[in-house]
């Protein structure tokens, strides 16, 4: 069979020994959903629980991107692998990940120790809510100890996926209200360590002093993780070794509470739950095709059947 015609099972053996275009490959595979996605699921599932993922997101222009490529410096300076996945919307023309500018991290694209991917959020059944953890699991079992998991904007979607990681980062600006003011909540609701990028900018101080305050706020437990709030400068690695150095006490914070263990077992829940509903919908909606389909909608319309009892009978025989 040539390299093209590999096996999911081969690529993932070859993936293993280090063949990054086998890796990109799988990939690609996992984003576009189906069988071949599951099956290297099960194929990485038990290689995985090593690595660890560190979510890094905020509003387009915050210079994650950026803050990005100089952890990764700072990770590669002590020999580490690191793999980077970076959340794009498709785009409309291609249905490719738009890379937009996260030009400054080919910097690393050379380096057999850096692994990059953008991913876009087309294909998937479920989308991005379930071929990104996919996706980083996959790094996991091929033996990345650091997965950066990097969105592009602040979105719902985006905020979830980043909620998503072992310790998450959220990416301000100096005078950030405005340009996250919808996802305040949600942002504040994931984030274990605040990082104001472009602090060389005015307006550091009072940013650090709002989200303080909002953090006052959140109702933190005694014995509780209280979010830092970092000042950097990616643009020239000013305060990028601290933040890292946040990240790691988080970490050594959440193992030593037991809190990763509860976190990692929360997330698997919550994604197996989303898993069986999607494929529950997916089998209905094989099974109620065609006229039984409008059928039930045109009773639900009509008020001769509620939503609830036409999804009953939609999942008629699903189990059998």
């Amino acid at each position: 069979m040539g390299r093209n015609h590999r096996s999911p099972e081969e690529l993932f053996s070859a993936a293993r020994a280090g063949d990054r275009a086998a890796l990109a490959r799988l990939l690609s595979l996992v984003e576009r959903g189906g069988a071949e996605a599951r099956e290297i699921g099960g194929l990485g599932y038990p290689h995985g629980g090593h690595g660890y993922t560190v979510g890094l997101t905020g509003a387009p222009g915050a210079g994650k991107s950026t803050l990005t490529s100089a952890i990764v410096g700072q990770l590669r300076a002590t020999g580490t692998e690191v793999a980077v996945l970076a959340i794009d919307p498709s785009s409309p023309f291609t249905g490719g990940a738009i890379l937009g500018d996260r030009v400054r991290m080919q910097d690393h694209a050379t380096d057999p120790g850096v692994f990059i991917r953008s991913m876009a959020t087309r294909g998937h059944l479920g989308g991005l809510s379930l071929a990104a953890p996919e996706a980083v699991r996959l790094l996991d079992a091929i033996g990345r100890e650091w997965i950066l998991v990097e969105t592009v904007g602040v979105g719902q979607v985006e905020v979830e996926i980043a909620g998503k990681a072992d310790t998450t980062v959220v990416v301000v600006n100096p005078d950030w209200g405005d340009s996250v003011q919808a996802n305040k909540a949600g942002l504040m609701e994931i984030a274990d360590l605040f990082v104001i990028n472009k602090a060389d900018r005015k307006g550091v101080e009072e940013t650090r002093r709002d989200l303080e305050g909002m953090l006052e706020l959140s109702d933190l437990a005694d014995d509780a993780w209280r979010p830092p709030i970092l000042p950097v400068v990616s643009t020239t690695g000013d305060g990028v070794a601290a933040m890292w150095d946040a990240v790691l006490a988080h970490r050594a914070f959440i193992e030593r509470s037991g809190e990763l263990q509860r976190r990692r077992q929360f997330r698997l829940r919550e994604e197996l739950r989303e898993i069986v509903g999607r494929r529950l919908e997916q089998r209905a909606r094989e099974l109620a095709t065609g006229e039984r389909w409008e059928q039930l909608q045109r009773h639900v319309f009509e008020r001769t059947l509620d939503p609830w009892g036409a999804a009953d009978e939609m999942l008629e025989g699903v189990g059998g």
